[in-house]
């Protein structure tokens, strides 16, 4: 099984790629396009501000590769907001592939942004990604999130509801981090591993 992590920058690389090798499989850590357009899967995984994240993946002529993937791919935490169209942070344009713009969760007395720490997630619908998932608890670093809507398979909430999960044909991701999240982030990670290209 072809697994390529691509190299957007993000200092989680070496936690994800741990968590892979821990469910059997020896993921390749590449911005190389021909592997990554004909690998199995792809995660895309990142940490760090939206728009520095998208100037690496330019860099690495890598954008319209991503858009044009047709096996399963998963975002992580930044890499699951690189998937929308936009964001607030930077003023950032983004994939463009699932419909809608992340906003910087709301700042209240007795609310941390960032949001940092384990929280529960509530799934919407029945999908393969997450199979045994519901109420379970992962662990979240972030400021910026994206509303709910049609693309949602998992929400969570701070201050406000949120997209935990998404879904856009073969694109997913997930907000949180599941080489952070012990045995429901495993659960996750091996859902995803275990899609099939459409």
């Amino acid at each position: 099984m072809g697994i390529a992590v691509v190299d957007s920058g993000g200092a989680n690389i070496a936690s994800v790629l741990h968590a892979l090798r821990r469910l059997g499989v020896e993921p390749d850590f590449t911005h190389d396009a021909d592997h990554i357009r004909t690998a199995d899967h792809v995660i895309l995984p990142g940490v760090g501000a939206a728009g520095h994240a998208m100037d690496v993946l330019r860099g690495h002529g890598l954008v319209d590769v991503i858009r044009g993937l047709a096996q399963p791919v998963l975002g992580i935490c930044l890499g699951m907001q690189l998937l929308f169209d936009s964001s607030e942070e930077d003023d950032a344009e983004l994939l463009g592939l699932v419909p809608a713009r992340l906003r910087r969760l709301p700042d209240r007395e007795g609310l941390r942004v960032p949001h940092m720490g384990w929280n529960a997630i509530e799934t919407t619908g029945d999908d393969p990604l997450t199979r045994g998932l519901d109420d379970k608890w992962f662990y979240f670093v972030h400021s910026y999130a994206a509303p709910t809507g049609d693309w949602t398979l998992a929400s969570s909430f701070h201050g406000q509801p949120f997209t935990a999960i998404v879904r856009s044909a073969n694109f997913c991701g997930a907000q949180f981090h599941p080489e952070r999240s012990a045995g429901a982030g495993a659960s996750l990670l091996k859902n995803f591993l275990e899609t099939d290209r459409p």
